[in-house]
């Protein structure tokens, strides 16, 4: 992605640590919760290739193809899935989106997407659109979240485990909507 340097890698190291997290939360005895966290790996570290800054490394075209690939896949997946329950629609907007960036420097010229156009594609705002308003729900609901009982000098979680804690499965959601938004704004 094309940007200034230092937030680039900001980006790499918060969608990495995000896949990490997703990984962690893969040990989870809720199966639903593992798959979606499967898929939210691969988004995770999908992302953080993707936001290497292009001063460091600039990917050949066939690697934005590659990306577009797995990522569409990984939207024909959410698509199949969602037929099941509309939970699965936003997985699907967001897998769209990566394949949807990685077509457009798959398709720049020189990798060098904005130069010449007359303005935001509407595909691009419209994806804007939905992920700010997704981050700006999100981060109200997990603001809503109660706190655990405090005490003892922690939070108590019980026997849940670091993958079964749906505070932090909903800040790894809100960190990845950041994430998108960031990208599609440097796109």
């Amino acid at each position: 992605m094309h940007g200034p340097t230092s937030p680039g890698w900001l980006l790499v190291a918060l969608c990495a640590a995000t896949g990490a997290y997703c990984l962690l939360r893969m040990r989870s005895t809720v199966e639903e919760q593992r798959r979606a966290a499967g898929g939210e790996a691969l988004m995770g570290f999908g992302m953080a290739a993707m936001a290497v800054p292009a001063a460091v490394l600039t990917p050949p075209r066939w690697a934005w193809l590659v990306y577009t690939a797995v990522f569409g896949t990984a939207a024909l997946r959410a698509l199949w899935a969602a037929r099941t329950g509309p939970h699965h629609l936003h997985h699907l907007v967001g897998a769209f989106a990566m394949a949807y960036m990685a077509a457009v420097m798959a398709a720049a010229p020189g990798h060098q997407h904005g130069s010449g156009s007359s303005g935001v594609p509407p595909l691009t705002t419209a994806l804007l659109l939905y992920f700010t308003g997704y981050v700006l729900l999100s981060g109200v609901r997990l603001l809503s979240v109660p706190v655990l009982a405090v005490g003892g000098g922690g939070v108590r979680t019980g026997s849940v485990g670091w993958g079964d804690r749906p505070e932090l499965a909903r800040a790894c959601r809100l960190s990845m909507g950041i994430a998108t938004v960031a990208m599609l704004l440097t796109l």
